[in-house]
């Protein structure tokens, strides 16, 4: 009798839980909207207008008239005599046409190709769009959480990459070899568990130095966190290298002379590689939320780089979040993302073993 094999077993229960299908999908659309993220955005990031500081939402309109028209009302302002803050209201007599695949600012698909098409942005260049309001200098929220996207989601993914590597090495090692070894490994592992996350953290990237540039602090965040991060999937590697090498395929192997890395690399990991992939989904919201974290306390990520956690940095002050409340989305994006990584890891590790009911 035929049997399917196990990958199509996986994706049959898989696709059976709801929940984690839905959060596959919301996964990947927010990582293709990263990776297109100059194609999506409206505007560029840096682009600001001082006039539009803290502009509140525009809403979008469908007008009928000569065929389907897409619009925005303009913004009116004027200053408050008892605040002295600028008040913006809608003017109605003035529409902003708006149209998909429209040329806007100029920009760099992954900074190697250039363009200026945007998704959907304002037919006239240089008119108020504010489809999720603005920050204090005027910038398109939505434009910043976009690009945040990009980042935000590749420190999970690089992250985990490198746990992935760290993990699966020194767990395979331990649970493998056994003795001395084993015992060496798993004080480190649990010496690295007993410390507090976020002080350890926070410690980390404070040593990081202020000088460093973007691009340098960004993958100095990343490797704090995957030094943090590699110690859940260590015990899951070797838990299960404990169970697998007393099998008798590997025991086969081991008396027919097979060298040791090859019995691990074609025998062993194979047989739980869903198991890793699962603990590896469920680790990257953890990654998402220290860069978050670290960036919120400004001690992680920096302007002029973007992410949800940069982001945030605007929505500590209450007198802020009084009068432009919409600065908290990039916190909605972050839980949006964590709760889809969780519900598709939750899936994917129920799925990972078909043959169980």
């Amino acid at each position: 009798m035929r049997q399917a094999p196990q990958y199509k077993l996986v994706w049959w229960r898989f696709r059976r839980n709801k929940l984690a299908v839905v959060g596959a999908v919301v996964l990947g659309l927010i990582y293709l909207t990263a990776a297109l993220c100059e194609f999506w955005a409206p505007a560029t990031p840096d682009t600001y207008r001082a006039t539009y500081s803290y502009a509140p939402p525009q809403r979008v309109h469908v007008s009928f008239d000569g065929g389907v028209q897409l619009f925005v009302h303009d913004y009116r302002t004027r200053a408050n005599p008892d605040t002295m803050l600028r008040e913006f209201t809608v003017d109605t007599s003035t529409r902003v046409p708006l149209r998909f695949f429209v040329k806007g600012e100029k920009y760099k698909l992954w900074g190697l190709f250039p363009s200026d098409i945007h998704f959907f942005g304002p037919v006239e260049p240089g008119r108020p769009f504010y489809a999720l309001g603005a920050d204090e200098q005027g910038r398109d929220l939505a434009t910043r959480l976009i690009y945040g996207a990009r980042i935000s989601m590749s420190v999970g993914l690089i992250g985990v990459l490198v746990g992935l590597v760290l993990g699966v090495l020194l767990g395979g090692i331990s649970g493998y070899f056994g003795g001395v070894t084993d015992t060496v490994i798993q004080r480190v592992i649990e010496f690295v568990m007993s410390v507090p996350t976020l002080p350890l953290w926070l410690g980390l990237a404070a040593a990081v130095p202020p000088g460093w540039g973007p691009i340098k602090t960004y993958f100095a965040i990343t490797i704090i966190l995957s030094l943090i991060g590699w110690t859940g999937l260590a015990r899951v590697v070797r838990s299960r290298f404990l169970q697998i090498r007393s099998e008798d395929y590997v025991l086969a192997a081991e008396l027919d002379g097979v060298r040791r890395m090859r019995i691990i690399n074609r025998h062993m990991l194979p047989a739980f590689t869903s198991h890793i992939i699962a603990t590896l989904t469920l680790t990257i919201p953890g990654m998402i939320l220290g860069e978050t974290a670290l960036s919120f306390l400004g001690l992680g990520l920096q302007p002029p780089v973007v992410s949800w956690g940069v982001l945030l940095q605007d929505a500590q002050n209450i007198r802020v979040l009084s009068t432009a409340p919409w600065l908290l989305l990039s916190g909605a994006a972050v839980i949006v993302a964590v709760v889809a990584l969780n519900f598709a890891g939750d899936g994917l590790r129920d799925a990972a073993d078909p043959y169980e009911t």
